[in-house]
């Protein structure tokens, strides 16, 4: 089992997901004392007798004057068990495209709702969000469980509701754990509570620390090495004066000294001679390391090429079918002109055409939309003017994803995975 656990939090505005990343944080005394301090001044300036546990996280102004989550926050903390990196995403639906940031590179995320409105709208969107972006693991939080009238009865149905529409999502039930809580309270955050007699399993911190971390689903094929070159490093010192280093991420595999490799898209053939790291040379490295590749030849390599293992090489693609979450404010038609950016490298591309179009409320497919608006699922097609190395999403969460970005300000319009992901959800009538 990992020591590390890279989380999220989603769900609807008002439903307390900064509280309940606060209550982690304050249960787990991983809060500084000037931390303490500073909410306790904030929380005596809005009138209230209790530290508000929310500003924890609501860092901003704006945040803390609005009362809601504007910005992802990222914080660390920490038990005897397990060491922890939180994405606090909001919940407004104009910041979704923030909750992909967020849920990105999640192995787990945590799903809030309010017990008093169960499952909603933002439920359904996210849900489909997190399912279509791959996140292995989930945690239905039916927040607010205190203030229900009768709140065996309203958990029951919350967690028949949500477990139809996981399902059509794809999800497996052993990979979704609902758990009541009230995260002003602290009830099943850190620890069990004898205010949820009907409820028999671990409180949220426990679930945390024990669940099974992997990165990928266990059936999914193995790939060979796919290397992203991020920086090609040349000193030029009387020290190294032929030196030339290939720095980047191994997204998928894993690379050995002595190795047979091909440069892409050029398909040039060489050999890994060495392996180095800020702490010394090393004869492996497996996927999610960063290390700079040394060549036996002397190879015209830059940033945006793909280092692969010849024997699991996948081709070069110029045409693909994608889907994407559209993060833009104006709509996305047919003819679109974007620059793509798929790991290291930056291309141009032009959207061909929008064959579906997710409605994620009733989890149906509507057919050769006219575009795609914000916060709209949908699949394409695309072409791009330099061939990208890329797998299929449901291969692999980094080298089946990028991003559209607008070429004339450079905003980020959509997240996009390789291949019609839209056909693992069982469509059709409401879940």
């Amino acid at each position: 089992m990992s020591d590390l656990l890279r989380l999220a939090t989603a769900g609807s505005v008002d439903d307390g997901k900064s509280t309940l990343v606060g209550r982690l944080l304050w249960d787990t005394k991983s809060v500084l004392a000037d931390q303490v301090d500073a909410v306790t001044r904030a929380s005596v300036d809005r009138g209230l007798a209790t530290p508000d546990l929310s500003l924890l996280v609501d860092g901003l102004r704006a945040e803390r004057e609005q009362g809601i989550t504007i910005d992802v926050a990222y914080r660390y903390f920490a038990t005897p068990k397990r060491s922890f990196v939180l994405a606090d995403t909001p919940g407004h639906v104009q910041y979704t495209r923030n909750t992909v940031s967020g849920a990105s590179t999640a192995q787990l995320v945590i799903l809030l709702v309010d017990a008093r409105k169960g499952v909603i709208e933002q439920t359904r969107r996210h849900a489909a969000v997190l399912a279509l972006l791959g996140v292995p693991k989930l945690v239905l939080a039916v927040n607010k469980i205190d203030l229900a009238e009768q709140p065996a009865a309203v958990f029951e149905e919350i967690c028949t509701e949500f477990g139809r529409l996981t399902k059509a999502l794809g999800w497996r039930p052993e990979d979704v754990q609902a758990i009541p809580v009230s995260a002003l309270h602290g009830d099943n955050v850190a620890t069990r509570s004898d205010n949820t007699p009907y409820y028999g399993g671990p409180s949220l911190l426990e679930h945390l620390e024990t669940v099974p971390v992997q990165s990928e689903r266990t059936d999914k094929p193995e790939l060979g090495l796919r290397f992203p070159v991020q920086y090609v490093i040349r000193p030029r010192t009387p020290e190294y004066p032929d030196y030339r280093g290939y720095a980047g991420l191994v997204a998928a595999g894993s690379v050995a000294v002595g190795d047979a490799v091909v440069v892409l898209p050029s398909g040039i053939r060489t050999t890994v001679s060495g392996i180095d790291t800020p702490d010394g040379a090393r004869r492996r490295a497996d996927e999610g390391h960063s290390v700079t590749l040394l060549l036996a030849d002397d190879v015209d390599i830059s940033r945006g090429d793909t280092i692969a293992a010849v024997d699991d090489a996948p081709e070069p693609i110029g045409d693909f079918d994608a889907t994407v979450c559209w993060l833009g404010d104006k709509p996305l038609r047919p003819g679109a002109r974007l620059l793509l950016k798929h790991g290291t490298r930056t291309t141009q591309a032009i959207v061909g055409t929008i064959p579906q179009r997710l409605d994620e409320q009733r989890l149906a497919a509507v057919e050769n939309p006219d575009s795609l608006s914000l916060n709209d699922i949908g699949l394409i097609s695309v072409r791009v003017a330099e061939p990208i190395v890329a797998d299929h999403y449901d291969v692999n969460r980094h080298t089946g994803s990028f991003l559209l970005i607008d070429p004339a300000g450079g905003n980020t319009l959509a997240a996009g995975l390789v291949g019609d992901v839209l056909s693992t959800i069982e469509v059709g009538e409401p879940a």
